[in-house]
């Protein structure tokens, strides 16, 4: 099996790490949304024991023999599969191309089987590099300005969604997941090099902000407050991309 052309390796290796420490025993049926090559695929059948399906765009990507691939689109926002019917949903380098990210994400939750766990990787918009960047430009690290008519949406060309950590976890806990864990794939030396002036300032600022929002606005409370302290965490500060694992609960939330 082929490194995936479509993924950082790196990212796919440290994702499939925490997924195998948080979750040793998963076992059943998975889903790989957006599933490429299936490398995802490939080495997640070598940790466990599931039986996999995939679906992506398009299958001309697909290298992995036994695997068919169902066409869907996922912009759509519907994914063709019964409830409570997955194990494992693996969701890698695919939400920053979509045009309703939240849409899938209700769906994954749908299709989970109680206790079953999703696994979502994309760019990390808050470390340094991307401040900076942003900052400087008015466009997050690995996003840039866009073609128009772009058809390689599965390129760096096709990342039209940029997601904070925030945002992504928000979306996670208003479909019913609990309380997402945060990982991160590698830090970015850039970052690193950039944290050394800015670290103080942006804590000092961030205390003032966030005072604000508790007490003025009351934006921030004890449900969202955790997802909060980790933005100037120094994972989200110097990681590359977010690898984040949320589980359905046995029963819904309230």
């Amino acid at each position: 099996m082929k490194d995936n052309k479509l993924s950082h390796d790196i990212t796919l290796e440290k994702a499939l790490l925490k997924l195998k420490k948080n979750h040793p025993h998963i076992s059943g049926t998975h889903l790989d949304i957006g599933s490429g090559t299936g490398n995802l695929i490939h080495r997640i059948q070598q940790q466990y024991n599931v039986t996999s399906s995939a679906c992506d765009y398009t299958d001309a990507f697909m290298e992995l023999d036994g695997i068919k691939v169902d066409i869907v689109d996922l912009n759509d926002g519907l994914l063709p599969y019964a409830d409570a019917c997955f194990d494992l949903i693996t969701f890698t380098e695919v939400v920053e191309h979509l045009e309703n990210h939240r849409a899938i994400i209700r769906e994954a939750y749908r299709i989970l089987k109680p206790n079953g766990v999703i696994l979502i990787t994309t760019p990390n918009v808050l470390n340094m590099k991307s401040r900076l960047r942003f900052l400087s430009n008015g466009f997050w690290s690995m996003f840039g300005p866009l073609h128009v008519g772009e058809t390689a949406i599965e390129s760096t060309g096709g990342h039209i969604t940029p997601i904070p950590y925030p945002y992504l976890a928000h979306a996670l806990m208003s479909a019913g997941f609990n309380m997402p864990k945060l990982h991160i794939d590698k830090i970015q030396c850039p970052s690193l090099l950039w944290l050394i002036p800015f670290c103080l300032p942006i804590h000092i600022v961030a205390a003032l902000v966030w005072r604000k929002e508790r007490n003025r606005y009351k934006t921030l409370d004890k449900h969202n407050a955790p997802i909060i302290r980790q933005i100037n965490s120094l994972n989200m500060l110097l990681g590359r991309s977010i690898l984040v694992l949320a589980c359905k609960p046995n029963s819904p939330t309230i």
